[in-house]
């Protein structure tokens, strides 16, 4: 595992003079794998560490801590795609009052060139920093120049004529649309959590679920889904999930819960990796047990369906 670095120490010595891909990241889209890719690319071709960066928390959640939950990822799947994508290590500005006072001169001359010690810095077009967010790329390119360091930008990635996001990725989940918001993502939306301890009601009536809570992800639209779940042992698994405030039972509980075929043992305490592929159809209320037993066997079959 790539090492995961705070803003607020001194870059260790051997990654010094890095190239640092600088942005929020959350999702790692097409988007932001351009950026990424141009920063590693970048620090290949002079022989440099290439750093990855990200922001926790979110400066949304820090301006607006009663904004809903938003995130496409956490900072333990952002480390493991920064991995995968060849970076070198992952950079967390650990974004509280401190950062938020931080001047865009103060965080291109203090913090990036002096204790971060980057060599170059690669963001987004629309990428803002500083006090009141008076930093902008062309603002970030003089004051590196000023600093002894070089900054490049780069430009936004269209898909189906229109910009990839993270904005539009949640607008695609919140519609049920999972292959349209894995399109953007290159990968579908997953939920990483430890498996929590229910009612054991599903284990009842032959469907015993792995429950894990949403916590700060954003909510795709509420209902079953055909998903993989990928378990500790790191083996990917198929399985059906609802995801919602199971309207057939009190009280209601937001949670996913995943039912995985062909499989037993227990997972409580454990963590999993559930991915959503299909949207099957919304949470119902169902006067009995076998009238919902029935409509899961026929979710399951149709998720089975679409899996293969």
């Amino acid at each position: 595992m790539i090492p995961r670095l705070d803003h607020r120490e001194a870059m260790p010595a051997a990654l010094r003079g890095a190239v640092i891909a600088l942005g929020n990241f959350d999702g790692f889209h097409l988007g932001h794998q351009a950026v990424a890719s141009e920063a590693l690319e970048w620090a290949k071709a002079e022989g440099r560490p290439g750093i990855i960066a990200t922001f926790d928390p979110h400066p949304v959640r820090y301006f607006a801590p009663g904004a809903a939950p938003f995130r496409l990822t956490t900072l333990d799947q952002r480390q493991d795609l920064f991995e995968a994508a060849g970076a070198d290590a992952m950079l967390v500005f650990q974004f509280d009052r401190t950062l938020a006072e931080t001047t865009a001169e103060q965080f291109v001359g203090d913090l990036l060139a002096q204790r971060l010690g980057a060599g170059g810095v690669v963001t987004g077009e629309d990428f803002t920093f500083g006090k009141g967010r008076a930093g902008n790329v062309a603002v970030l390119a003089e004051l590196a120049q000023a600093s002894g360091m070089a900054a490049r930008a780069v430009g936004p990635v269209a898909d189906h004529g229109e910009v990839v996001s993270s904005s539009r990725i949640r607008d695609l989940l919140k519609a049920g649309d999972c292959p349209g918001a894995a399109e953007l993502l290159t990968r579908p939306f997953a939920v990483r959590g430890t498996v929590q301890h229910g009612a054991k009601l599903g284990r009842t009536i032959g469907y015993p679920t792995a429950n894990l809570e949403m916590g700060s992800y954003v909510r795709p639209r509420y209902g079953i889904y055909a998903v993989t779940a990928r378990l500790p042992d790191g083996s990917v698994v198929p399985g059906a999930a609802n995801l919602g405030i199971r309207p057939s039972f009190d009280p209601p509980i937001e949670l996913l819960e995943t039912f995985l075929f062909d499989w037993t043992g227990d997972l409580y305490g454990q963590e999993i990796e559930v991915a959503l592929h299909h949207y099957l159809r919304p949470e119902a209320k169902f006067d009995t047990l076998e009238a919902l037993t029935a409509q899961m066997d026929l979710d399951c079959q149709r998720a089975h369906e679409l899996l293969a």
